[in-house]
């Protein structure tokens, strides 16, 4: 299941093992696309916590992570961060990614 993440929640939740953050906005035609697939993935790799964070009300993530373009997905370890991936993936990609 994929849970919404805020700018005062994004510490805590991304700390804790591997953390997928979808970063959208809801005029986006390419985050609308991906959307589907991130549940998808949510409902396959329940080792993975998923969340999604709307960047018109998390100013504070996208300046953080200099998040430029939409749809970007950022990718924790840990409380690290260790990929950092901008713009529509297909769910292979999106795999790849948390290899």
């Amino acid at each position: 299941m994929v849970k919404d993440i805020t700018d005062q929640t994004f510490k805590e939740l991304s700390s804790n093992g591997k953390v997928v953050v979808d970063c959208f906005a809801e005029w986006c035609g390419p985050c609308k696309m991906l959307s589907p697939i991130i549940d998808e993935l949510a409902e396959e790799l329940t080792d993975v916590n998923f969340y999604k964070l709307n960047v018109d009300e998390s100013v504070e993530v996208v300046r953080k992570y200099n998040i430029m373009s939409i749809p970007t997905i950022l990718i924790f370890n840990d409380g690290e961060l260790v990929n950092q991936s901008v713009g529509f993936k297909t769910k292979e990609e999106l795999k790849d990614l948390l290899k």
